[in-house]
């Protein structure tokens, strides 16, 4: 699986006689040839204005600003068609204050008070100081009631749930969406979003989780703030923390919610970074104008300003990773031994039917790297060239994948 998060106000222009599910349905192809077969859009519901969705007005509508639900529902059928999934991104701790529930209960409504949780200056529970939501009380079995009703609709559009701020929501009622949802579909997909990441999630209710670790470290090396092999120590921590092997990690560089990692770390750090993604174990996401080197975090993307070498190198990424069976979700993971001539350069194996080694480097220009208790071809997987130096040892530029022997 490889993820693709569409941010749906602002990924491309619409035309006056199309719909935003239209343009995304006839981008389908070109995010499909990126190596792609998982979208994740972003909240289509009503909503407050606020572009990124995430304030919901009507649990069970969707948004006038991108389409009909008739629209929607052809987006999804189309994108079955070419055999990929998609994911609903799935808002359950607030609503938005513009809601209808909580406009009752500012009026003084005792019934819809009671949906809400409120704080001792007689303000609406929230967080982070967040001035437009308010969090609902779960207590209320109406509001579970409704939620749970909200949930059997879309999903029965959908193939997954991406559950924000899973962590807020209580764990009973991951539980039982989890049940309803199975009993009807065993694949449906649950993935939280819990920062830091919770290991008792796992076996909680979801099947795949933000690997927050790994993104933070991802951003301390790529700033130069820690030295690449600290990428090992966040990879161990999934362990650690207390997830079974079988876990599944959302593998992410940057996201709706973060600055464009290519504008803070670089574009070398960026390659290396995005191979991280596509050489651990786990599932890659590609942030839509990520693969372009798009730095607007939210909003419109500039294709038009496209850096069109770096969409060729995610596609040779994407297509590694599809060709390599060790380099996917079931291969193992190891840590090896190597010697460089960078502190920006990490290294690891990855086995299934096969042996390869991953050297990564996060600098400009080229790095040595050396793998003393390995036999490797100097055949990049890659590129497809060969990456020998003197002395045995190989050159990384920012990623090579080394088939190794015994």
């Amino acid at each position: 699986m490889t993820l693709y998060e569409v941010y749906v106000r602002g990924y491309k222009d619409a035309d006056e006689d199309q719909s935003v599910f239209e343009v995304i349905q006839e981008s389908l192809g070109e995010i499909q040839d990126l190596g792609v077969n998982t979208l994740w859009l972003t909240p289509i519901l009503q909503h407050d204005g606020y572009d990124h969705g995430y304030n919901i007005t009507d649990f069970f509508s969707v948004a006038d600003d991108l389409g009909t639900e008739a629209e929607f529902q052809d987006l999804v059928e189309a994108a079955h068609d070419r055999d990929m999934h998609v994911l609903f991104d799935l808002v359950l701790n607030h609503s938005a204050r513009d809601h209808e529930f909580f406009q009752r209960a500012q009026a003084g409504d005792p019934e819809y008070r009671d949906y809400y949780e409120w704080q001792d200056d007689g303000s609406p529970g929230t967080y982070f100081e967040w001035e437009y939501i308010a969090n609902f009380n779960y207590e209320n079995l109406e509001v579970r009631r409704h939620l749970l009703d909200a949930v059997d609709k879309w999903a029965e559009y959908v193939d997954g749930f991406r559950c924000d701020m899973a962590w807020a929501v209580p764990d009973p009622f991951w539980q039982e969406i989890r049940e309803r949802l199975r009993s009807k579909d065993d694949d449906f997909l649950l993935l939280d979003e819990t920062i830091p990441y919770i290991a008792d999630f796992h076996d909680l209710a979801f099947d795949i989780h933000f690997d927050t670790t790994l993104y933070f470290t991802l951003r301390q090396i790529g700033r130069g703030d820690a030295a690449a092999d600290e990428l090992t120590e966040a990879y161990r921590q999934r362990a650690v923390t207390g997830f079974p092997d079988h876990a599944g990690f959302m593998l992410y560089i940057e996201n709706h919610d973060e600055t464009r990692y290519v504008e803070e770390c670089g574009r070398a750090a960026t390659e290396a970074a995005a191979a991280a993604q596509f050489t651990l174990p786990g599932v890659p996401m590609i942030y839509a104008g990520q693969e372009i080197g798009e730095r607007n975090r939210r909003g419109k993307i500039y294709w038009e300003h496209a850096q069109d070498d770096l969409r060729e190198y995610y596609k040779t990424l994407t297509g590694t990773r599809n060709s390599i069976p060790a380099l996917q979700y079931e291969g193992d993971y190891e840590e090896i031994e190597y010697q460089a001539d960078s502190d920006e350069v990490v290294a690891y194996a990855r086995e299934a039917d096969e042996r390869y080694v991953v050297a990564l480097h996060f600098g400009e220009g080229e790095a040595t790297v050396s793998f003393p208790a390995e036999s490797v071809d100097a055949t990049d997987a890659v590129s497809g060239d060969s990456v020998a130096a003197a002395g045995g040892d190989a050159t990384v530029d920012n990623v090579v994948v080394l088939p190794a022997g015994e």
